[in-house]
C-alpha cells in the first residue's frame, strides 16, 4: 500500500508540470533552448540516485531505513513547491526550486524503489514485471487524476495557485510512511553502524560491492546501451513552443492531451504486463525503436499543417499522435526496470538498482541538452520555427543511433523459468 501511495504521489504530482512550463514561458520569458536547459539543470538529482540508496542501505534514521527518509522527502517536496508559489521570481530561483522538488521525489523514489526490489528478488521475470507493473501503474494513475486540473486551474487561477495546491501533494508521502512494514534497528546496532570505523567500513563494503557488480560485462554491457538509447536528442521543449505560440493551444487543452497521455501510459503499462514481458528485450527495443522513430516524424505533418490538408484539425491530432507515442514509449521502457530490478544483489537493492536508474536518467538529461543545442543550432526560438521541421527529423533518426548495439542486451527471452512457474 505504501509503494503504491508513493508511486501515485510522483504521478499526481504532475500537477504542476504544465504550470511550470507556462511560467518558464510566459512568467520568466525564456525562450525554448534555456527551458530545456533548466529541465535538464532540475533534473540533476536524479543522477545521483546511488548515494541516496547508501545513506538509505547504511545510515538508519531515528531507527529506520526506509520510512525516516520517506517522511523527510515528504517535507521537503512541500517545501519546494510552497517556494515556486510564493518568492520564486527568477530562472535561478526557479531552477532551484525545481530542483529542490526532484531531490524529494528522486529520494523517495530510491527508498520506495528498494523495497520493490526486495519483494522482486528470487522472482521470475513475470512476478517482477507485475511488481513494476504495480509501481507505474500507480504513478500512471496519479497522472490520470491530475491532468485535466493541471491545465484547467493555470487557465482560470495562474501557475502560482497551482503551484500551491501542489505543495500539499508531498505530504501524502509522509503520511504513508507509517505504513512501511519495517522493524526499528535497535539503538546498540544503531551506534555501531553510525560509529567512525563501522561506518567507514560499511561505506567501503558498499562501494566495493557496487563497483564488482556494475564492472560484470552482464550489467555493465546493458547499462551502456540503456544509456545511449535514452541520449539521443529531443526536441520537446521547441514544440512547447510551436504549440502555445503558434497554434495557440491553450492551458485547459494541453491538460486535456496530458489526460489522454496519463491514459496512455497506463495502457502502455497494461501491454507490456499481458503481452510483451515474455518477449526478448532485442526484440522489444528493436520493434519499439523503429516504430517511435516512423511514429514521430509524424510531428512534421503538425508543424508544416498538412494534416489540415487531410482535413484533420491541429486539436485532433496532436491528441492522436500524443497517445500513441506515449503507449509504446511507455510499454518499451518497461523491460529497462524489471532488468535493472533483476540484477541487484541482496543486501544493497536501493544503491545498485539507483545506480541503473541514474544512468538511465543521466542518458535521458543528456538527450534533453543535445536537443536544447540543436535547438539553437537550427535557430529555434519562442516565435521563429521555420527549421522546427527540420529539427524533428534529426532528433528522429538519430533515436534509431543505439540500434547496431542491441548486442549488448541479453539474448534469452523474458522468461527462462519453468513452465509451472509461467502458468503460475
Amino acid at each position: 500500500m505504501a509503494v503504491a501511495i508513493v508511486y501515485f504521489v510522483q504521478g499526481v504530482l504532475g500537477l504542476a508540470r504544465l504550470a511550470v512550463s507556462f511560467y518558464l514561458k510566459d512568467d520568466l520569458h525564456l525562450d525554448p533552448a534555456e527551458t530545456a536547459v533548466v529541465s535538464g539543470f532540475s533534473s540533476l538529482p536524479w543522477l545521483i540516485k546511488p548515494l541516496y540508496g547508501f545513506i538509505s542501505d547504511s545510515i538508519p534514521l531515528f531507527g529506520y531505513r526506509r520510512r525516516s527518509y520517506l517522511f523527510l522527502s515528504g517535507l521537503l517536496g512541500a517545501l519546494s513547491w510552497t517556494l515556486m508559489a510564493t518568492v520564486v521570481s527568477s530562472k535561478y530561483t526557479a531552477a532551484s526550486s525545481i530542483l529542490l522538488g526532484s531531490l524529494s521525489v528522486a529520494f523517495s523514489d530510491v527508498v520506495v524503489d528498494s523495497m520493490v526490489v526486495e519483494r522482486a528478488r528470487g522472482e521470475s521475470q513475470s512476478t517482477s514485471g507485475s511488481l513494476q507493473s504495480l509501481c507505474w501503474g500507480s504513478s500512471a494513475f496519479g497522472g490520470i487524476v491530475s491532468a485535466y486540473f493541471s491545465g484547467s486551474l493555470v487557465d482560470t487561477y495562474g501557475v502560482r495557485f497551482v503551484f500551491g495546491v501542489t505543495a500539499f501533494l508531498p505530504l501524502m508521502t509522509s503520511a504513508v510512511a507509517v505504513l512501511v512494514n519495517e522493524h526499528r534497528i535497535p539503538s546498540g546496532e544503531r551506534s555501531i553502524l553510525l560509529s567512525g570505523s563501522g561506518f567507514v567500513e560499511s561505506s567501503k563494503q558498499h562501494v566495493r560491492q557496487l563497483w564488482t557488480s556494475v564492472k560484470q560485462p552482464n550489467i555493465f554491457l546493458p547499462t551502456l546501451f540503456i544509456f545511449l538509447w535514452q541520449a539521443t536528442p529531443q526536441s520537446d521543449s521547441a514544440m512547447f513552443f510551436f504549440i502555445t505560440n503558434k497554434l495557440r493551444f491553450t492551458p485547459e487543452f494541453l491538460g486535456r492531451v496530458k489526460l489522454v497521455t496519463s491514459i496512455a501510459s497506463l495502457l502502455g503499462v497494461g501491454i507490456y504486463n499481458y503481452f510483451l514481458k515474455e518477449i526478448p528485450l532485442r526484440k522489444i527495443f528493436l520493434v519499439t525503436t523503429i516504430i517511435g522513430s516512423a511514429l514521430g516524424m509524424t510531428q512534421v505533418l503538425l508543424v508544416t499543417g498538412l494534416n489540415r490538408q487531410f482535413g484533420i484539425s491541429d486539436e485532433w491530432f496532436s491528441i492522436g499522435d500524443s497517445l500513441i507515442i506515449t503507449v509504446l514509449g511507455q510499454a518499451s521502457f518497461m523491460p529497462v526496470l524489471v532488468l535493472a530490478a533483476k540484477l541487484c544483489p541482496p543486501g544493497m537493492e536501493a544503491t545498485l538498482f539507483a545506480t541503473l536508474m541514474s544512468i538511465s536518467n543521466a542518458g535521458s538529461v543528456t538527450g534533453g541538452l543535445v536537443g536544447a543545442g540543436l535547438t539553437r543550432v537550427f535557430g529555434v526560438t519562442r516565435d521563429t520555427f521555420g527549421n522546427l521541421p527540420l529539427l524533428i527529423v534529426v532528433c528522429n533518426l538519430s533515436s534509431l543511433l543505439p540500434l547496431p548495439l542491441l548486442g549488448l542486451l541479453p539474448e534469452e527471452s523474458g522468461d527462462t523459468d519453468n513452465g509451472e512457474t509461467k502458468h503460475n
